[in-house]
């Protein structure tokens, strides 16, 4: 059996579709695909083609066609589409999120709770995104930076800072609340503070954050090289995450340790919240601020889910 993973230029939807496949245990082929301006045509008008697709990537896309092809996001989905007809209906085709265009002929649509599109036969319904983090890499990461912060007192209390997305800002208001927040956590626990920003995050943001928070802490604000996010996940005894990003949600909740999601009143949109509601709800996270704390049984893993329904529909 052959695997193809389409690598979307959108990080985030490709490290999904390689998360599956790594969790899937076998060898697979990376496809990384560059688009052109047609790519942003709705699906229906490109339905099962390489239209929008670059011409290094058409020159990557040849037989011998695989027997699995794994994507993620919208813009691959015709040409997971096209691959399917190329290889006369033998390639099986795995698409995390909805395709963006009718659906019936993917094998398979891994479909988070949080987006909103009707059940069908070829979806199996997923709590938050998969990822690519795993036991064996948070291993490693602890045994990297244990020694780096065994300065610090314990407990740890991770925070894991992103930033505004395209709908909502992530302003100096709301970072503020943010610091003053997992200050009062730290100040109730004692221990440290692990805080560490992202690219998305401002500088301003960053700034009213940090100035709440007293020592102890290690603090990283997202834009060095040596970055600590997996160290500061694995060591954790318990983490906050901002709720405008999923990947981060997912990957403090595969931790299995208490997990708090800062996301007051307006602070994202629709989506994130369906998302944050689901999470409460079967236990991996409860409401910063809300005065309770709870601690998933398992982790939260929904690339080994799809990974397995995949071998359970597919017998691979």
């Amino acid at each position: 059996m052959s695997v193809w993973v389409l690598a979307d230029t959108a990080a985030g939807h490709a490290n999904q579709a390689l998360g599956v496949a790594e969790a899937l245990g076998r060898p697979y082929l990376v496809k990384p695909i560059a688009y052109t301006k047609l790519a942003g045509l709705p699906n229906l008008m490109r339905g099962s083609s390489l239209m929008g697709v670059a011409k290094e990537t058409r020159r990557d896309l040849i037989s011998p066609w695989p027997s699995l092809v794994i994507a993620a996001g919208r813009r691959t989905a015709p040409i997971a589409r096209w691959i399917k007809r190329q290889s006369g209906g033998e390639a099986k085709i795995v698409q995390i999120m909805h395709p963006g265009t009718s659906a019936h002929d993917f094998d398979l649509i891994a479909l988070p709770l949080h987006d909103s599109h009707p059940d069908a036969a070829n979806q199996l319904r997923i709590t938050g995104a998969p990822h690519r983090l795993t036991s064996l890499k948070l291993t490693a990461a602890a045994q990297e930076w244990e020694a780096r912060l065994s300065h610090l007192p314990r407990p740890y209390l991770a925070v894991l800072v992103g930033g505004a997305t395209h709908k909502r800002p992530f302003d100096d208001a709301a970072a503020a609340l943010l610091g003053q927040q997992v200050e009062a956590l730290r100040r109730q626990s004692g221990g440290s503070l692990l805080v560490t920003g992202s690219r998305r995050t401002p500088h301003r943001a960053w700034a009213a954050l940090t100035a709440q928070l007293s020592q102890p802490n290690a603090l990283f604000d997202g834009h060095g090289s040596d970055n600590p996010y997996l160290g500061f996940l694995a060591l954790a005894d318990a983490i906050v995450v901002t709720g405008d990003s999923v990947s981060m949600a997912c990957e403090a909740c595969f931790t299995a340790k208490p997990v708090h999601i800062f996301a007051p009143p307006g602070f994202v949109g629709d989506k994130h919240a369906r998302l944050h509601r689901d999470l409460y709800e079967r236990g991996y996270a409860s409401p910063l601020g809300a005065g309770n704390s709870v601690k998933a049984q398992t982790p939260l893993d929904a690339a080994g889910e799809v990974a397995r329904e995949i071998s359970r529909r597919f017998f691979f």
